[in-house]
């Protein structure tokens, strides 16, 4: 029997998922620092270039963690602990680097095809693409604002200048990542070299298709206006507090998981008390099935007093 339940729907309160997308040299982390800094917070943000994010440092207050291997679930692990410490903003710049960097995603799927043997890079593919999924989904789910950076090939093309003359000019082509992962943040911009904005695909109707020259507050100030039409919704913590809470019932706890399922929130990275990473989801289980274990021992507890005293109860 099915058990589908269609619910009424509505605009919630959200956190900003925002990739920008262009070649070396268009602006793309300068970008990310003035939207951040625009949508307000306590700012993270993962190096993945040798550091060229400090050289903004006099000009945004930001924290910085520089990284040099990039498999995909490192990054999941990093996202844990940024929601751990209360980071607002995550900014990954880029994410090209756990698709083609040192210990990223084609890397993974090489490795695997050499370990498989059989199958080639196909069994690659099937061994690796869950480490993809739950990086994707752990970005999709951390409870600040996120914006991504991604890379894209250059190429030139030849045009005519103001005056006539054949001119090359440099233009990005599509981005250094896995085919269509653009589709899953909400707001895609594209960059070219004169730090021109162009936003290609948005599910905030105001800011579909606008052109943004030199994006600065602007930028952040209309996609905070999106954000915040809506209603409010409980965040990562106060799931993680719910799910941790010592009465909590298994049938709670199932509740729990529902309603974070709802809310796309089951993916998030999350630290337990120990420091290791889990998904919410995955805590959110953990403390159910301990909630039932807890239930059965009370109860053989009180089933082994019973027989104890109608034993008793027997000899006298």
């Amino acid at each position: 029997m099915n058990h589908f339940t269609f619910t009424t729907a509505t605009k919630e309160r959200a956190k900003a998922r925002i990739a920008l997308i262009g070649p070396t040299g268009s602006g793309k982390t300068y970008t990310a620092l003035v939207t951040a800094t625009g949508l307000g917070g306590r700012i993270a943000l993962v190096d993945t270039e040798h550091g060229s994010a400090a050289k903004y440092a006099d000009e945004f207050a930001f924290d910085t963690l520089p990284l040099t291997t990039f498999r995909p679930t490192t990054l999941v692990d990093v996202l844990a602990v940024a929601a751990h410490e209360g980071y607002d903003i995550m900014i990954v710049d880029s994410l090209s680097h756990f698709w083609s960097g040192t210990g990223g995603m084609l890397e993974q799927v090489d490795d695997a095809a050499k370990r498989v043997g059989a199958g080639g890079s196909f069994a690659g593919w099937k061994e690796a693409r869950p480490q993809e999924r739950a990086m994707i989904d752990a970005l999709l789910a951390y409870p600040g604002h996120l914006i991504v950076t991604m890379r894209t090939k250059t190429e030139y093309v030849v045009e005519a200048d103001e005056r006539g003359r054949k001119v090359p000019r440099k233009v990005g082509l599509k981005p250094e990542q896995r085919e269509g992962i653009e589709y899953e943040f909400d707001i895609v911009g594209d960059l070219d070299h004169e730090n021109t904005l162009v936003i290609s695909k948005s599910r905030a109707k105001p800011l579909s298709g606008v052109v943004f020259h030199k994006p600065g507050l602007e930028f952040a100030e209309a996609v905070s206006s999106w954000l915040e039409a809506g209603e409010p919704t409980p965040s990562v913590s106060d799931y993680v507090t719910a799910a941790t809470a010592p009465d909590a019932t298994p049938d709670e706890l199932r509740a729990l998981y529902e309603q974070a399922r709802r809310h796309n929130l089951l993916g998030s990275a999350v630290l337990d008390n120990d420091g290791e990473t889990h998904t919410l989801g995955e805590l959110i289980v953990r403390h159910g099935t301990a909630a039932r274990n807890r239930i059965t021992q009370d109860d053989d507890v009180t089933s082994r007093g019973g027989t104890a005293q109608r034993k008793k109860d027997a000899a006298v």
